[in-house]
């Protein structure tokens, strides 16, 4: 396993729930409430010190030096070494002993339970303490910040067809066989299945090693055992101490194990590097074959998210740490925090600021933008520095529907097989089908067919069974999979499933069925049917009993997919912008989403006990939706770029794939934006920046940007230190002074690929500087305006060698007084084919 070596954890959660019981005992005489607080020191991390020792070798003459095969020598800025994160393991267990010493000289003789020494990107530690303990703490000249822990939130088989990777960027690649190796992708989600094939490393006869910059380990549990690591998993940790000190840790659902009892992080793992060509057997049914976008990366996974609770940012920031620690490439999050951060900015939280530590580094960090939208300012995901995912669709479509016996044909959902083309099957209603009377009276539910001993088997063999599809089946008290299961063991022919009337605008995801069924999502449609069954029904003139069933119909089934609806259009669930910077909602300078994905009904992988949708429990694949499933989308295609430019800045990833998005849909018209829960393919207009960032991305068009828009981590600090009042937050946060960046940005001034100005008075000048990362190239300059706002841009044409920089200079005048936001774009056009689009976007504006 060449890198590896193994971690017992068999005693730690018997250890952490001793010390939790043990501190609970001691403190039960008193009224003392205890809490999880993140404590941050003013002394740098180990990470700050490994740059400075990088700096200090560069000055004596022993800079890094790349393959000169790849671009040209003057791209120092983009052209950074690869993060070797590994350094003296003393170094971390001496941080270690430094924070336990100031525990104990704090906090004299009382109790209290650390649970993570963070001395990677952070100097600092979470604790269990009382909230008089942790202002005693914050009290101490060696302490910087002292932050209550908070709680987050988690937020493919033809996806890599409909982004053009086989002919496109892996094709640039060598293939699917080579694409992303050697980078390594870290995961902090709920952990993932090792058993999956996805996760295999033995389908191809090429060399797999593990990459040498990477140092990470493979925990060992009963759930994860000896050998579930290889050349594939690289690492597997998990992060619960802040979930199992509130005591809300449950071992049997939750696993104590980078395990994954959820679904969700194998989903994920498999969507960004899961392995090529491997068979999505659903309920039976073959729906094609499956593909990471990044076949050939690796994975990284470091467990903080469980089933039965989320996460909390205490165990977050643990994993990020350690994951930066081991040396990975790239992170992805498909994690949102559930409220938005206090404080006199967004972005000064724990994650956040750990994040950018990460970038310092030179991890590209990918998080999704969450699942809030369709309403403005429901982002949550805040800092430039943090590359943000919305969520589109794609143009695979599994379209089912019912043919009823009047020749009215009823559309719905169902990964399902049909009935018999040549014939029509008799409709009968479980509440018309019941064992006797007294059921319906003693179950109001019964008619949801959760149990097959309430029903008649010889009324219903060889028919139709009609079942009702309530608020009880989203909220997990009934399931598709117990109603299959009546129907089977009453021997239908099938099952229809009509939409309670009370359900409304729910959105169905296609569910897989093993026998012949539908389920009808509207309830319009549903009472089409209704009518259609009870007016077929022939009942006794005296006793009203029914004795005939009269209606019929056929189910074609929705096994096959269609290819030819309108996408991608980004999704109603998909978090919008404007980026808000503080708690009372003002905007950010700051462009959020920075792109969309494909992130709707998305096949991936899914753990042997994932439980996180009943439907698909027990299976190998899923099929999800959500902004979760677009953020690895890009996470994925990002390993791509740094295997072809392999120094490249996080910065400079983010402008590649943001410069080249695709602002159109596949039939060449705008990307549309859904902008309602309810009925959302009627309530869509065409999106904006706010709605899809610089658009939908473009995989192969980010291997060739030809220019890019870098940003450094000390632009990054200039930005944080030009917010009004930030000087003492940003010393908690990273130990650095404002004082020493001689002169602030503000966020329109970062060089983004993007430009965003919340309040334009009169006029403002913003600049953007590009670096020419392809040959030489002269290009063209043009540009629409936001209405109500005039833009000038200078040069409108400029001549750029291999490696030279051009600074573009933008001029806003307010042509009026408005409020609401308008948005335009600037295009730059090169003479060898390359495209790039920066969009513009302007909210206020004072003339």
């Amino acid at each position: 396993m060449g890198n590896f070596y193994c971690l017992y954890l068999v005693l730690l959660l018997f250890c952490f729930g001793f010390c939790v019981n043990t501190l609970s005992q001691a403190d039960s005489s008193s009224d003392a409430i205890t809490a999880v607080y993140i404590v941050s020191l003013k002394q740098a991390p180990a990470a700050h010190y490994f740059e400075e020792q990088l700096r200090r070798h560069n000055r004596h003459g022993h800079g890094f030096h790349h393959n000169s095969s790849s671009s040209s020598g003057r791209l120092n800025r983009l052209h950074k070494p690869r993060n070797n994160s590994r350094y003296h393991p003393s170094s971390g267990s001496y941080i270690s002993r430094v924070h336990d010493s100031l525990l104990r000289r704090a906090l004299r003789g009382e109790k209290y339970l650390k649970l993570y020494s963070y001395h990677y990107l952070i100097n600092g530690f979470a604790v269990l303490v009382t909230p008089e303990q942790a202002n005693k703490l914050s009290k101490r000249r060696e302490v910087a910040n002292v932050v209550l822990d908070f709680s987050v939130r988690t937020a493919t088989t033809h996806t890599p067809q409909f982004l053009g990777l086989p002919k496109g960027a892996w094709s640039q690649q060598g293939g699917y066989e080579t694409a992303g190796e050697g980078i390594v992708i870290g995961f902090i989600d709920t952990g993932i299945d090792p058993t999956h094939p996805s996760f295999a490393d033995d389908i191809s006869e090429h060399s797999y090693p593990v990459p040498a910059h990477f140092s990470g380990v493979c925990e060992v549990t009963r759930e994860f055992p000896s050998g579930s690591c290889n050349r594939k998993l690289v690492g597997a940790r998990h992060f619960a101490a802040s979930a199992i000190t509130r005591g809300i840790f449950n071992s049997s659902q939750d696993y104590a194990s980078p395990f994954d009892g959820d679904g969700h992080g194998t989903h994920t793992a498999s969507v960004a590097a899961g392995n090529h060509g491997i068979p999505v057997v659903v309920a039976g049914h073959h729906f094609g074959n499956a593909s990471g976008m990044a076949p050939r990366s690796h994975i990284a996974v470091y467990k903080a998210l469980y089933k039965s609770f989320g996460g909390f940012a205490a165990d977050v920031v643990a994993g990020i740490d350690q994951a930066a620690q081991d040396g990975i490439d790239i992170i992805s999050l498909s994690i949102t925090p559930n409220r938005r951060p206090p404080g006199i900015a967004t972005f000064f939280n724990p994650i956040d600021m750990a994040l950018l530590s990460a970038v310092k580094a030179g991890i590209f960090v990918v998080q999704a933008a969450g699942n809030t939208g369709p309403s403005p300012k429901s982002m949550s995901s805040f800092s430039p520095w943090i590359f943000t995912v919305g969520a589109a669709s794609h143009d695979r479509a599994y379209a089912n529907s019912i043919i009823l016996g009047n020749n009215v044909t009823i559309p719905g959902v169902g990964l399902a097989p049909g009935t018999d083309t040549d014939q029509m099957y008799t409709l009968i209603s479980a509440v018309h089908a019941l064992c006797n009377e007294t059921i319906l009276a003693n179950d109001m539910y019964v008619g949801e067919c959760q149990d097959s001993s309430n029903f008649n088997e010889e009324l219903i063999q060889g028919n139709l069974l009609i079942c009702s599809y309530s608020i009880r089946f989203v909220l997990g008290l009934s399931t598709i999979k117990q109603a299959l299961e009546t129907a089977k063991n009453l021997s239908a022919a099938g099952v229809v499933f009509y939409m309670d009337p009370y359900v409304i605008g729910f959105q169905l995801n296609p569910t897989p069925l093993e026998i012949p069924g539908i389920i009808i999502p509207s309830p319009d449609d549903s009472k089409i049917l209704l009518q259609y069954y009870n007016s077929s029904l022939e009942r006794d003139g005296l006793s009203r009993k029914i004795v005939r069933f009269g209606a019929v119909a056929s189910i074609s089934g929705g096994l096959k997919a269609n290819y030819s609806i309108t996408a991608p259009k980004v999704m109603f669930y998909s978090a919008r912008g404007p980026d808000p910077e503080d708690s009372s909602l003002d905007d950010a300078d700051i462009m959020k989403p920075n792109l969309v994905a494909p992130g709707n009904l998305i096949w991936a992988a899914w753990s042997s006990l994932g439980t996180d949708s009943v439907e698909f429990q027990g299976e190998s694949f899923a099929m999800m939706s959500g902004t979760s499933m677009a953020a690895p989308h890009i996470a994925g295609l990002a390993a791509l770029i740094k295997q072809k430019f392999p120094h490249f800045s996080p910065a400079a990833i983010a402008s590649a794939l943001s410069t080249t998005a695709s602002l159109y849909d596949k039939s060449g018209g705008p990307i549309m934006a859904q902008r309602a829960y309810a009925n959302p393919d009627v309530n869509q207009s065409p999106a904006t920046p706010f709605d899809m960032g610089s658009g939908f991305v473009n995989a192969t068009a980010a291997l060739d940007p030809g220019l890019i828009l870098d940003s450094t981590y000390e632009d990054y600090m200039s930005f944080l230190c030009g917010i009004n009042g930030s000087g003492p937050v940003v010393l908690n946060y990273t130990g650095q002074n404002c004082w020493v960046y001689n002169s602030t940005i503000g966020s329109a001034d970062l060089n983004l690929p993007s430009i965003t100005i919340s309040r334009l008075q009169q006029s403002k000048t913003v600049e953007r500087t590009v670096t020419n990362i392809a040959g030489n190239e002269t290009y063209k300059v043009g540009w629409s305006a936001p209405y109500g706002v005039s833009v000038k841009v200078t040069p409108t044409r400029f001549f750029i060698g291999t490696g030279e920089k051009q600074i573009l200079t933008i001029m806003f005048n307010a042509t009026m007084n408005n409020s609401v936001a308008s948005f335009g774009r600037i295009g730059l056009f090169g003479d060898q084919g390359h495209k790039l689009n920066i969009p513009l976007s302007v909210i206020l504006k004072f003339s």
